[in-house]
């Protein structure tokens, strides 16, 4: 199972007034564990960033000045999602942007049925409590030392290790595997490993078979069930 841990940094809070994605950063998990694979761009808006949304990010005009419009990455980062569902955090003000941006370009939007909200999910996991990315990372436990100013990719990767907390951790070790490869297996054991050509002797001496017959008898008698149909 393929999923797309998602997050975008913005020059504003609403995409109808004009503001634009700024940063995009994306994490990839694979049967809800991590992989090497992320995908990270910054995006010339092609307007100014209100120093209120700089103090959130760090992103300035300026740096942005020479990076690629949203139209020269936007194939690229439909490429890297695929068809994945995408784990945002307040999924609708990330996807309202994302589809602000793709409908400039007259290519159709992503569907909400693709994100899973991990707000909403915290929120009905822990109704009443702070549920920001800051206070479930605190909640979890989940190590911000990298974290100095919002980033996408960063906020991703925090976001990967929230979700898998919210929805009740991951141990790799205890996945089963599918039948086929087990009889894979079971074939591979049957042709390479030794067969035995007779039942194992005991080990047990006269005496102590002795002692557990009686016991056998005494305890359960006709009841035991290896002695039914005997």
């Amino acid at each position: 199972m393929r999923e797309i841990v998602l997050d975008t940094e913005t020059t504003g809070l609403e995409p109808g007034s004009g503001h634009r994605i700024i940063e995009i950063g994306c994490l990839e998990l694979v049967n809800h564990l991590p992989t090497e694979r992320t995908f990270h761009v910054f995006v010339n808006p092609e307007r100014d960033i209100p120093s209120a949304a700089v103090e959130v990010h760090g992103l300035t005009a300026d740096f942005l000045s020479d990076k690629p419009l949203f139209a020269s990455v936007a194939e690229g980062f439909l490429e890297f999602i695929g068809s994945a569902p995408l784990i945002i955090h307040n999924a609708p003000f990330d996807m309202g942007f994302l589809n602000a941006e793709l409908q400039r370009l007259d290519h159709p939007g992503l569907p909400m049925s693709r994100a899973v909200d991990t707000l909403a999910l915290a929120r009905k996991k822990y109704p009443g409590s702070p549920n920001s990315l800051e206070a479930l990372c605190r909640r979890f436990q989940v190590d911000t030392t990298a974290r100095e100013k919002h980033g996408a990719l960063i906020d991703a990767r925090l976001l990967a290790e929230v979700y898998l907390q919210l929805i009740g951790g991951r141990q790799p070790d205890l996945v089963l595997a599918p039948a086929s490869e087990t009889r894979a297996v079971e074939k591979v054991a049957a042709a390479t490993l030794p067969r035995r050509r007779g039942p194992l002797k005991s080990l047990l001496t006269a005496d102590e078979s002795a002692a557990h017959r009686r016991f056998v008898d005494d305890t359960l008698g006709e009841k035991a069930l290896w002695l039914r149909g005997a």
